[in-house]
C-alpha cells in the first residue's frame, strides 16, 4: 500500500510524532469527528492532546476565546472565528498545531453567500516564542451530500490541511 492510500489520519500521526509535535482540535460542526478519526490511530496520545466541540457562540468564546466581535462581525461560518478558534486552541492546550472546523452541514442553514456544505477549516502553528514565525492559516471549502456526507468530508479535508501544512513546515 501506498503511503497516499493509507488513512490521512496515520499519515498525520506520522508526520507529527516523527517531528514530537502535538495537536488540538477545535470542532464545530464536526461535531467531534476530527479527534475520533485521530484517536482511531494506535499510539495517537504521543501527539493529540484534545478535542473540544464548539458549537455554540458561548462555547467558542468561553473555552477558545473567540471575540465577540468576530462572532457578531460574520458568523461562526466565516474565515475570522475559524481563524480565531484554530489559534485559541493551539493557545489553551498549548500545542505546536490547532485545528478548527466550522461550517453548515444542512439540509438547512445556509444563505446564498454561505450553502449547505460550507466549512472554514484553520491550521494554527506555534514556532519558538520570539521567532515571529507563527502562523495561521484558513481555507474555505463547499461540498454536496448528506448531513453525515458533508461532515465525513469536512473532516477528511481537516486533516488533509493540517497533513499539508506540518509536511511543509
Amino acid at each position: 500500500m501506498s503511503d497516499t492510500d493509507r488513512p490521512v489520519e496515520e499519515r498525520v500521526g506520522d508526520v507529527l510524532r516523527e517531528r514530537g509535535e502535538t495537536v488540538a482540535v477545535a470542532e464545530s460542526c464536526t461535531g467531534g469527528l476530527v479527534g475520533s478519526r485521530l484517536t482511531d490511530v494506535p499510539g495517537s496520545s504521543d501527539y493529540f492532546d484534545r478535542s473540544v466541540v464548539t458549537y455554540s457562540y458561548a462555547a467558542k468564546q468561553d473555552l477558545l476565546a473567540v471575540s465577540r466581535e468576530a462572532l457578531d462581525a460574520h458568523g461562526a461560518v466565516s474565515e475570522p472565528v475559524a481563524r480565531e478558534m484554530a489559534r485559541g486552541i493551539r493557545d489553551t492546550a498549548g500545542t505546536d498545531w490547532g485545528l478548527a472546523t466550522t461550517g453548515i452541514a444542512g439540509p438547512s442553514g445556509g444563505t446564498p453567500e454561505k450553502p449547505v456544505g460550507t466549512v472554514y477549516v484553520g491550521v494554527a502553528y506555534a514556532a519558538p516564542w520570539e521567532s515571529g514565525d507563527s502562523e495561521c492559516a484558513v481555507a474555505r471549502y463547499e461540498f454536496d451530500g448528506s448531513r453525515t456526507a458533508v461532515k465525513a468530508q469536512f473532516a477528511e479535508q481537516a486533516l488533509t490541511d493540517l497533513l499539508t501544512a506540518a509536511q511543509d513546515q
